[in-house]
C-alpha cells in the first residue's frame, strides 16, 4: 500500500498487490508488490494515472524526474510508471518480436496511426513505413515514441532492406494467389506488408512480396477496415511464436 496524491491534488491508498478480480484479501499485504506482466492471469492495471511521487524519489536512472513530480498520466502499464520514454523503449528492446510490419503511405491513410497502435501491443521489431515520410499519427495516441520507426521511398527500398536483415515480404491482401491466414505458417522473420485502407497494396510493392495471405469473411462486405485486419495477421503470428511467452 502507498499514499499518493492523484491528478487533482489529493491523497489517496493505492494498492500494489495484483489481485484476480474475485480474490478478496484478509489482511493488509505488506510484502513489496510483484511486477507482473499484462499476459499475467492476475493482471490488473491501475487508473490511467497516478499523482507525484510520496517520499523519497527512487535512486533509479529509468525514472524521470519531471514525471515524479508533476505524476504520470500516460497510456502505460504499471511498470513502466514514471520512468522515461528513452527507459521504456530500451527496456521494450529487450524483448523485441521478431515480427515487423510496414505500411505504405500514399493518402496520409488515418488506419496509420492504429496499425502502430497494435504494433506497440505486440512489441513488433519496427513499422516500416513506405512512400511518404510525413505519416498520420493521429491513431497511434503517442505509442510510437517507444517503437522504432523506418522510412523507404520506394518499394525497392524495403524489399532492399528485407534481403540485407533475412526478412520475407508477406502481403496481406484478399488478391488472386492469396492463401487463408489460419492455414499459413508465417515465417518468423516475417515482414507483414498493409496497405491503404481504399486502394489497397499497390502492384508495384505487391511484386516485391515473397508470398500473400488473406482473411476469410463471410459477410456482405468484400474487405474489412486494414486497421482491424492489421491486428488480426499480427496476432496470428503472435500465436505462432509467442503464445507461450
Amino acid at each position: 500500500m502507498r499514499v499518493q496524491k492523484d491528478p487533482g491534488g489529493s491523497e489517496s491508498a493505492v494498492n500494489m498487490d495484483y489481485l484476480a478480480p474475485d480474490a478478496t484479501p484478509a489482511v493488509e499485504n505488506t510484502e513489496a508488490p510483484r511486477i507482473l506482466d499484462q499476459n499475467d492471469l492476475y493482471y490488473q492495471t491501475q487508473s490511467p494515472g497516478v499523482g507525484p511521487w510520496i517520499g523519497e524519489y527512487p535512486d533509479d536512472p529509468r525514472f524521470d524526474r519531471e514525471l515524479l513530480e508533476k505524476g504520470d498520466t500516460r497510456n502505460v502499464v504499471d511498470k513502466y510508471r514514471y520512468w522515461s520514454v528513452e527507459a521504456i523503449k530500451a527496456d521494450l528492446d529487450s524483448s523485441r518480436s521478431e515480427l515487423h510490419i510496414a505500411i505504405e503511405n500514399l493518402e496520409h491513410d488515418l488506419n496509420i496511426g492504429s496499425i502502430a497502435r497494435t504494433g506497440n501491443a505486440f512489441n513488433v521489431g519496427a513499422i516500416h513505413i513506405v512512400g511518404r515520410r510525413k505519416w498520420n499519427r493521429r491513431g497511434a495516441l503517442v505509442t510510437d515514441r517507444y517503437m522504432h520507426i523506418l522510412h523507404h521511398p520506394q518499394p525497392a527500398d524495403l524489399a532492399e532492406w528485407a534481403a540485407e536483415n533475412n526478412y520475407e515480404l508477406i502481403a496481406i491482401d484478399n488478391t488472386e494467389g492469396s492463401t487463408q491466414l489460419e492455414r499459413t505458417g508465417l515465417p518468423r522473420r516475417a515482414l507483414l506488408v498493409f496497405g491503404q485502407e481504399s486502394r489497397g497494396i499497390s502492384p508495384e510493392l505487391r511484386e516485391l512480396c515473397a508470398g500473400m495471405v488473406y482473411i476469410p469473411q463471410f459477410g456482405s462486405t468484400r474487405s474489412m477496415n486494414v486497421a482491424a485486419a492489421a491486428a488480426i495477421a499480427m496476432h496470428w503470428w503472435i500465436a505462432q511464436y509467442r503464445a507461450d511467452a
